[in-house]
């Protein structure tokens, strides 16, 4: 597997990066990084995701950025190069799957806002209809989410984590849930007996 810098780092951003004097920074962290599948913290990040972004680029050179969600563990780890998750019915502009069609490469974006973390990720995806996969489908069929119609697979090229800075935390209701339930919790137990001493007349 290529570095991300391998991938990103063309002769026209090492020609910006030399006129900043930032050229050769990245080269021994990237250089250590090797032919490195997804271990167990990006696959952990990974399948813990309730959204993910992923950018293709048509035919005429237009890039395109889809979001796709879900409930935690919608996006599976087939092996340590090989993420997938099931396609629903959705617009059906499937603009994704025509620009595929012409170029496989994508480009990912997994965030976790809360803890601000980024994992950018380089790959080759395939979209294809649930049909000529029944098996994989079924496999990654979420509960809730209706018919699958499609399955994505992106085999990963590279991948590098992203530093936090100018990541807004943020967090989704279930997030909010678990950071005040037990708060909340105490509050209403502390509530109840109130009320029951006033109502004891104590």
């Amino acid at each position: 597997m290529p570095t991300y810098a391998d991938l990103m780092f063309t002769d026209a951003v090492h020609a910006e990066q030399d006129a900043i004097g930032s050229k050769g920074v990245y080269d021994r962290r990237y250089a250590e990084k090797g032919d490195e599948p997804l271990g167990e913290d990006e696959r952990a990040f990974l399948t813990s995701r309730t959204s993910i972004y992923i950018a293709t680029v048509n035919s005429d050179g237009w890039p395109y950025i889809q979001h796709r969600g879900g409930p935690v563990g919608f996006i599976k780890a087939l092996d340590d190069r090989t993420i997938a998750f099931a396609d629903y019915r959705g617009n059906r502009q499937l603009i994704t799957k025509g620009n595929l069609a012409g170029d496989d490469r994508v480009s990912i974006f997994a965030m976790d806002y809360p803890r601000k973390a980024r994992l950018k990720l380089q790959g080759h995806a395939t979209l294809i209809n649930a049909s000529d996969a029944s098996d994989l489908a079924t496999l990654l069929d979420t509960e809730g989410q209706g018919r699958v119609e499609r399955i994505m697979t992106i085999r990963i090229a590279a991948f590098d984590w992203n530093c936090s800075q100018f990541i807004t935390p943020r967090f989704d209701t279930v997030e909010v849930a678990a950071f005040i339930g037990p708060e909340l919790e105490r509050l209403e137990a502390e509530n109840a007996d109130l009320r029951a001493r006033l109502e004891a007349g104590q």
